[in-house]
């Protein structure tokens, strides 16, 4: 067993480890790539997997920096990002528990977009160097990483697709679709606010289209937070814009 934090001498071991997260084979399997991997290749990454909580809000990194770490997301949802010289902001993007975020190839790489957590939770970091030594040595990792990225070139092109032909209501059903693909629950914390930024389009647009969405009975909108009441029928008005992970 591990501790993701060490109690200092200034502080009361006893209560520093009743209150310290103990990550197990179990908690790191929460992720789905690493549940794919065999129980071996699995053990021989444990040892570098550090459990660390993830904030809304919270930057893992920005556009032009170097990714020391990647992160292996359980319940929390990382959005990916492309931000403009004016400091404007669009989702190209979503990453939860299906994948990872921070890859790096080669040792001097830096990010082409900036990942920021969307959705409050947990995840597990492990050092890009660590995990780009595994990587290269092939196996399961290897190919679940390279699985990942295609993953994520589908989902981009998915985007630019929507944003070239999909109306806004089908633009809001397939972002809000692929936070609950991610989501253990059918409840969203999301504001109108936020879903327009990374949409790029006006806040009285998303708030005209949710409005239509709750009285059809798709949805159920409360501030702060979206409770997705029919998602077929969602689906069906996302038309084009939205393919299953």
């Amino acid at each position: 067993m591990y501790h993701f934090t060490r109690p200092t001498a200034t502080q009361d071991t006893e209560q520093a480890e009743a209150s310290t997260p103990v990550i197990s084979l179990t908690g790191a399997q929460q992720n789905e790539l690493l549940r794919a991997l065999s129980r071996e290749e699995l053990i021989s990454l444990f040892e570098h997997l550090e459990l660390v909580p993830l904030p809304a809000g919270k930057h893992l990194f920005d556009f032009g920096e170097k990714m020391d770490y990647a992160y292996f997301p359980t319940n929390a949802i990382v959005s990916l990002q492309y931000v403009t010289e004016d400091g404007g902001a669009a989702e190209i993007a979503v990453v939860g528990r299906e994948g990872v975020v921070g890859v790096s190839m080669y040792e001097s790489e830096r990010a082409n977009c900036s990942a920021v957590v969307q959705t409050a939770g947990y995840g597990y970091r492990v050092r890009a160097a660590v995990l780009r030594s595994a990587f290269f040595d092939g196996g399961a990792l290897a190919r679940q990483l390279m699985r990942h990225t295609s993953a994520l070139f589908a989902q981009l092109a998915q985007t630019v697709a929507g944003v070239r032909h999909g109306s806004i209501e089908q633009r809001l059903c397939r972002w809000l679709l692929e936070r609950l693909d991610r989501s253990l629950s059918n409840e969203l914390k999301v504001t109108q606010e936020m879903i327009a930024n990374l949409l790029g389009v006006r806040r009285e647009s998303i708030t005209c289209c949710a409005g239509k969405l709750q009285e059809e009975g798709m949805i159920e909108y409360r501030r702060g937070t979206v409770i997705v009441l029919d998602r077929g029928a969602m689906e069906h008005r996302a038309g084009g814009c939205y393919v299953p992970a």
